[in-house]
């Protein structure tokens, strides 16, 4: 079964940078689209960024577009999400995961991932 697990998060200020990782164990990981989520306290989760199994295609949250880039790493089974420009309504725990339907292209429905990891925490703050 395919699992994951999220790292990267932490304090940054106004205008910093953050990356996280997405790691993934299982054969079956580069056969699966990614998806980035992320939830304030009080909010529902919502869509971040997502990339294709291919890493060729990718989809953006038009609220961090031209801050956040998301990119796969075949080699070593992560999906990196680089955060610039990050600001104060950034915070949140971001979760990654796995897009339950191989044979569709990557969506930005919450309900469509599955297999969660447990969540890495941002807080963007002065």
């Amino acid at each position: 079964q395919v699992q994951v697990v999220e790292s990267g998060g932490g304090l940054v200020q106004p205008g910093g940078s953050l990356r996280l990782s997405c790691a993934g164990s299982g054969r079956t990981f580069t056969s699966y689209h990614i998806g980035w989520f992320r939830q304030a306290p009080g909010s529902e989760r919502e869509f971040v960024a997502a990339v294709s199994w291919s890493g060729r295609g990718t989809l953006y949250a038009d609220s961090i577009k031209g801050r956040f880039s998301i990119t796969r790493v075949v080699a070593n089974n992560t999906v990196i999400l680089q955060m610039n420009s990050l600001k104060p309504e950034d915070t949140a725990v971001y979760y990654c995961g796995i897009h339950l339907n191989p044979g569709a292209p990557p969506t930005r429905q919450n309900y469509d991932y599955g297999h969660w990891g447990q969540g890495t925490q941002v807080t963007v703050s002065s």
